[in-house]
């Protein structure tokens, strides 16, 4: 990637692992919470990284960076988690500019999900996006890498069923429950946990089970207060959840702690209880299984749900990779244009001495002279020839390396080094 003018460092990678390599547990040690990723992130610009995102999901967690050696990602993500490297090397993987291109590509659109065609990645990448542009940690390639899979994915979405039916963890979760559980309307419902998960499965609770007996607990109230007062819901203290439990049929955990949340020791159900835990880390102790009446469902099972609708979204693959690929290559082509911007920047350097000169010129000779209009005028012919420069660069293909050559001899450039 030196090439393209891009960043100081040699190389675009993403390191990263997930559900395809990683069970939930392996994952669970290499996530990274929103605090966490912000830590990453300034450790890296305080080792000079100029380009780096981070994403972490119950699927997989993701580093996208320029770097010389991927190694040093890996340390970082290894640094800020509870995973280390042996692991990694096991589980993780690490993919190079074209590749690493094509993979996020691939990531943004849902083809890499485990619910083909979970459309959530997105707005996860975005919000990393986000996160890095306001620690000036975004070049222009890696803007327009993300921008570009940001359309992809509308595209997708917009122009093929690749979003029909499950769509994420926090749909199917419902959707199991209203093929397995009967008269779903007159069960209670308990969802511990208000993040975003928590929010979408309790949105499609209220949405699609018209079930009047859902009660939410977060260990912060106010915030199980404010997803339940737009559908008015009933919230407990998180000091009541055991007892709550014990009325509930149907628990939904969606919290976001490091260790488990609901263990053994706090469920003594009256009647048949269904537990479906959609955190990651796993936040159910696996040994509630043992209890009479309990069954116990993590949400890698969930994921793996493969119905019609799943069937009928492969057929829309080849639509989607096609889309991907004019995206892609629309990338390229803005990615070519990098190799000689240097060029066209010092040639716009130079006519912009050319102006200064001549507008001195004329101020001296020319009474009455409008140097203010003249600038104006001069500034949009600068910015014309300049890009007729550019639109010729970008068709010469082969011959791009001579026009170069030609350019900085007539005009006698002096191109500005890049420094390591």
């Amino acid at each position: 990637m030196y090439k393209y003018n891009v960043s100081k460092y040699q190389t675009f990678f993403v390191v990263g692992l997930s559900y395809q390599k990683a069970d939930a547990e392996t994952r669970g040690k290499f996530s990274l919470g929103i605090d966490q990723r912000k830590s990453l992130l300034d450790k890296a610009e305080s080792i000079g990284l100029d380009a780096i995102t981070v994403t972490s999901t119950c699927n997989r967690t993701e580093i996208y960076a320029f770097a010389d050696d991927a190694n040093t990602l890996i340390g970082l993500l290894c640094e800020f988690s509870i995973g280390n490297q042996d692991l990694f090397k096991k589980v993780g993987y690490v993919r190079e500019n074209e590749v690493a291109i094509s993979h996020m590509f691939r990531v943004g659109c849902g083809l890499d999900s485990q619910i083909l065609g979970d459309f959530e990645i997105i707005s996860q990448i975005k919000s990393a996006f986000t996160i890095s542009k306001n620690r000036n940690l975004i070049n222009p390639f890696l803007e327009r890498l993300v921008n570009s899979a940001i359309r992809a994915s509308r595209r997708i979405k917009n122009e093929t069923e690749m979003s029909s039916g499950v769509t994420s963890v926090s749909f199917a979760s419902v959707q199991y429950i209203l093929d397995h559980i009967e008269n779903v309307s007159e069960k209670n419902i308990l969802l511990f946990g208000t993040g975003k998960i928590g929010r979408n499965t309790c949105e499609n609770l209220v949405k699609h089970t018209s079930n009047k007996h859902i009660t939410l607990i977060n260990r912060t109230k106010d915030k199980a207060e404010e997803v339940a007062g737009k559908f008015n819901l009933t919230v407990k203290d998180y000091s009541e959840l055991q007892a709550e439990i014990r009325q509930t049929d149907i628990l939904i955990v969606a919290t976001g702690a490091q260790q488990p949340t609901i263990t053994k020791e706090i469920i003594f159900p009256k009647k048949p209880l269904l537990i479906l835990d959609l955190s990651i880390p796993k936040n159910v102790s696996e040994d509630v299984v043992n209890i009479d009446d309990v069954t116990l469902l993590h949400l890698d099972y969930l994921s793996q749900m493969t119905d019609q609708t799943l069937s009928k979204r492969k057929k829309f693959i080849p639509d989607a990779e096609l889309i991907i690929e004019e995206e892609r290559d629309e990338f390229y082509e803005w990615l070519d244009t990098r190799k000689f911007a240097p060029t066209i920047k010092a040639l716009k350097d130079k006519f912009k001495d050319f102006q200064a000169e001549e507008l001195d010129y004329q101020s001296r000779k020319v009474k009455g002279f409008d140097k203010e209009q003249a600038e104006v005028f001069s500034d949009r012919l600068i910015h014309k020839i300049t890009r007729s420069f550019a639109s010729h660069l970008r068709a010469a293909n082969g011959s791009t390396e001579d026009s170069v050559a030609l350019l900085k001899k007539v005009f006698e450039l002096e191109m500005q080094e890049k420094s390591k």
